[in-house]
Formats: structure tokens, sequence, C-alpha cells
């Protein structure tokens, strides 16, 4: 059994979604966490979660939408949370990879956001890219427990991460033939990783160049069982145990 903890699916990367997911169930995934991470992603993974039993979801607004994110768009973040099969905020975060020009105003989401999964007690999915330093110092501000999505930096940087109390989310980039982020998985305890594929994005060899989806998952997975030595049933026991502890899919 895997569980894929970050993906997207929506109609416009997707042909047929119900295939998708009917491939997915059998690549052996039992549960995917699809993120809305805008206000038209929600209104449409919301759809989803209701559709079909695999689906849970995340909601937030990902910083590249700072600019046009008001307190009301943070109203509606906040009254969708009583619903069934919403499992955590995210995927929220900084991304200075484009512009630090709207630093101020990534700033004011993230927190924002990591209030609301504070006082919900969620967990939440964090996007970080060319933002680091500034991510982890905000996210000590907050008793907030969750994922730092797609991770691929240092392994200093994983240790004060995990150290946090925060797990790895480990996706393709891992299979990657280059990959740094190999010699990090060598390192750090399978208890602080869990997979994800970041569908349709960073498909994992033998698949660059296709759109990605969960059904691959089990390829990530095969990755980090060769790095750590162990079998791959053992990567799918573990990861979907630290899975099943931090979310909440009852």
């Amino acid at each position: 059994m895997f569980i894929d903890t970050h993906c997207h699916l929506s109609r416009e990367d997707y042909d047929d979604i119900d295939k998708v997911i009917k491939e997915d169930k059998e690549a052996g995934v039992d549960k995917i966490v699809v993120s809305g991470c805008s206000r038209e992603s929600i209104d449409e993974v919301m759809s989803f979660k209701d559709k079909y039993d695999m689906v849970y979801v995340t909601i937030g607004y990902h910083p590249e939408y700072a600019d046009n994110v008001r307190e009301n768009d943070l109203d509606f973040l906040e009254n969708l949370l009583s619903e069934k099969k919403i499992v955590g905020i995210g995927e929220i975060g900084l991304d200075y990879h484009y512009t630090k020009d709207n630093k101020d105003k990534q700033i004011w989401l993230f927190e924002e956001q990591l209030k609301i999964a504070e006082e919900f007690n969620l967990p939440v999915v964090i996007h970080s890219r060319d933002a680091t330093q500034d991510t982890i110092n905000t996210l000590k501000k907050y008793n907030v427990k969750g994922i730092i999505h797609c991770f691929n930096g240092s392994l200093e940087t994983a240790n004060i991460y995990i150290n946090m109390g925060f797990l790895l989310g480990i996706g393709g980039v891992v299979t990657f033939k280059n990959s740094k982020l190999k010699d990090v998985v060598k390192e750090i305890s399978i208890e602080s990783i869990v997979l994800e594929t970041d569908s349709p994005y960073l498909t994992p060899v033998p698949f660059r160049g296709k759109v990605n989806s969960s059904k691959y998952l089990s390829y990530i997975a095969q990755e980090i069982a060769s790095l750590k030595g162990v079998d791959v049933s053992i990567v799918a026991e573990i990861t979907s145990k630290t899975a099943l502890s931090l979310f909440d899919f009852k």
C-alpha cells in the first residue's frame, strides 16, 4: 500500500479523471492527498474528494498567488474546514525563485495560513523555493507540524526540519540521475520520509517527459529502498504508517 501525500488533480491536466483514479488503485496506491492551492483549484478538488473514496485534500494558497489573496479568501478557506476529508492546509509557503519583490506579502499570506492551521490543529504542507531561511524562521513562530513538500535541500537543512518535527516529502527528483537528494535520503531515517508525486509534475525515471500521476509512486519508493538497502515493502509500510499518523483520514 502506498500513500501519495501530495499531488495535483485537475481536468486541465488529465483528460479522464476516472481513468487516473482507476490506474492509481491498480498500482497499489491506497490514498492520494490532492492539493487545492488557488481559489479555482480548491473548488475543483473539493468535488473530487466527494466523488472518489481514495481522494483526500489539503487546501491553501500557494505563494505565487500572494499578490491577489485577500482577507475574504482566507475567510473562504476557514469556512471550508468543517467539511470531511480535508486533512491539512497546503500547499503554503514562500517562493523567491522568480521574485522577492513581494516578499512581505508572501510572508503575510504564509503566516495567516499558519495561524489557521494552528487554530484548527491541522498539519501543513510547505512549499519553499529559494527561501529556506525565511521558511524556517517563519515556521518556528507557530505550533504546527507537517511536510516539507518536494524537499530538495542539503542534509543540514533536512536535519533542521526534522529536528523541528517536520517530515520530508520525497518525490520523483530522487530518481533523477545526478540528483543530490540521493545523498540526503541515504543519511536520514525512513521514518522522516513520506512519499509524494507532485503530479502532474516531476515524473520519476523511467517516465520523465510524461505526465506524472500517483501510479508512479512505486518507482519513487523503489529508489528510496535501493538507497536505504531495504525491500520496497519496508518503504511502503513505514511511509504509509507515517502518513497515517500525520493526516486524519477518518
